[in-house]
């Protein structure tokens, strides 16, 4: 563990540790690691020889199959004829410094709030070789990222990072919160602080290159190409660990000596990529660190959303004080896709639960019934598999114990849009009944925990 918080990194069954493992790495990069994690002052001077054909084609067997195709209409099926002599030319104008990283397609896609968030999606050649370069720097920087860091790393995920918020909030005294967003963080990263930070452990000169061309590519949005000084496009393949690096340096590691000097009491973080929960034990640590925070963030061209930005009081303490005084209880905020609210165990005991945040489910049962629209004329069996795959798809994220009911609800939604779709294709009149009787035949799969609760010992770090 880190720090001097037990939630922040602690070793449990599912979690495969901080640092890619040997077993989990090619020989060549399992090297790499070594050397990052026997002196964390080593700069690699020479990187490029990892960049082969064996890498690049490990990235190209990662791509989704179904994966959307950059400037240059190239896809999946169509680039793995000839796959070898293509990767074989790649790695050659690579080596050779006649690669050209092509403009990235834009693409914007709709927030629960009403704006867009853009995405960028790179050309075929340029997502496999960003994959492969990103690969060789996870190797290196997987040995600096600390515990309470758990967005796009190997071995971690989202349920690992509400796992570790869950035995904060539980068994750390947290009594207040900040839930914080930072405003467009892709689109606000600075190129030139973001190559200084990146400069700590590389220094491999081609390296450094290959960043800074896919930073300076350039976006094309509705056939205008617009220059890039300042933002990394959310989507490539380089953009996970880059964002990982940048907010390592600005929030992490100062997050980690901000709590060593002026905290008075406990204080936690967990963070994946730029969304992050602080919780503290101190009113006053959490105001000051609202002060600090800000100032931190503008050093580096950042800033927090005001709107989402909040401060509240939230933990087992607060909320006996609430009902105590007969007030409601706690504030709820949102983290993950999941509302986590205070509630009571059967016995009286304070716990900390999660269920589907609404905006979340809304939207995407307004994506089913739509894609629900277009299918009206498919097959019931076709309908039928791709709702299975959905619920399963929904189940497996969302499966936490106290989240039954809201996954009962989306299944009872999914069911009645189904319902509504089949009614209006057919020229005689499809009743409730008969429609049971299709949900007989094709039925749909029930809500399922997915995601059980970690032992007291086990989620303490304890031994089982």
């Amino acid at each position: 563990m880190e720090g001097r918080d037990q939630h922040e990194g602690i070793p449990h069954k599912s979690d495969k540790g901080r640092t890619q493992s040997r077993g989990s790495l090619p020989q060549n990069l399992a090297r790499v690691n070594e050397a990052a994690r026997r002196n964390k002052g080593t700069r690699f001077t020479s990187l490029m020889h990892h960049v082969n054909v064996a890498a690049l084609e490990r990235a190209f067997r990662r791509l989704k199959r179904r994966t959307a195709p950059g400037v240059d209409g190239e896809t999946v099926a169509s680039y793995e004829e000839g796959l070898h002599e293509k990767l074989v030319d790649l790695c050659e104008r690579v080596h050779t410094q006649r690669y050209r990283p092509q403009p990235v397609r834009r693409v914007n896609i709709p927030k629960p709030d009403g704006g867009t968030r853009p995405l960028g999606v790179p050309a075929l050649e340029d997502k496999i070789l960003q994959s492969t370069v990103a690969e060789v720097l996870s190797a290196i920087y997987e040995v600096d990222f600390v515990g309470l860091s758990y967005g796009f790393r190997p071995g971690r995920g989202p349920h690992d990072a509400l796992s570790s918020l869950h035995r904060a909030v539980m068994s750390q005294h947290v009594n207040w919160l900040i839930d914080a967003d930072i405003r467009k963080f892709f689109d606000s990263v600075d190129h030139e602080w973001l190559m200084r930070m990146i400069e700590h452990r590389i220094a491999d000169r081609r390296v450094l290159v290959l960043i800074r061309k896919w930073l300076k590519a350039g976006v094309l949005d509705g056939g205008e190409w617009k220059e890039t000084d300042i933002g990394t496009p959310q989507g490539s393949g380089i953009s996970p660990i880059l964002a990982n690096i940048f907010m390592h340096y600005v929030i992490d590691l100062w997050f980690l000596r901000w709590r060593q000097r002026p905290a008075r009491g406990r204080v936690v973080m967990v963070r994946y990529c730029d969304d992050f929960v602080m919780g503290f034990e101190d009113r006053a640590d959490a105001q000051q660190m609202m002060v600090d925070l800000k100032e931190r963030l503008a050093k580096f061209g950042l800033q927090l959303h005001e709107e989402k930005t909040r401060l509240i009081e939230f933990g087992r303490l607060p909320s006996l004080r609430r009902t105590a005084r007969g007030e409601p209880r706690c504030e709820t905020f949102a983290f993950l896709g999941f509302t986590h609210y205070c509630a009571r165990t059967r016995d009286g005991r304070f716990v900390m639960k999660r269920k589907t945040e609404g905006r979340r489910m809304s939207r995407k049962l307004a994506t089913v019934r739509y894609e629900l629209r277009r299918q009206m004329h498919e097959p019931t069996a076709v309908q039928h598999r791709w709702l299975v795959a959905l619920l399963r798809g929904h189940y497996a994220y969302y499966g936490l114990p106290s989240n039954h009911a809201a996954m009962s609800a989306y299944r009872y939604a999914i069911i009645f849009a189904w319902f509504s779709v089949l009614r209006r294709r057919s020229q005689r009149s499809l009743g409730w009944m008969r429609f049971l009787r299709i949900l007989d035949q094709h039925p749909l799969p029930n809500p399922t925990i997915t995601r059980p609760h970690v032992p007291r010992q086990q989620s303490l770090g304890l031994p089982s």
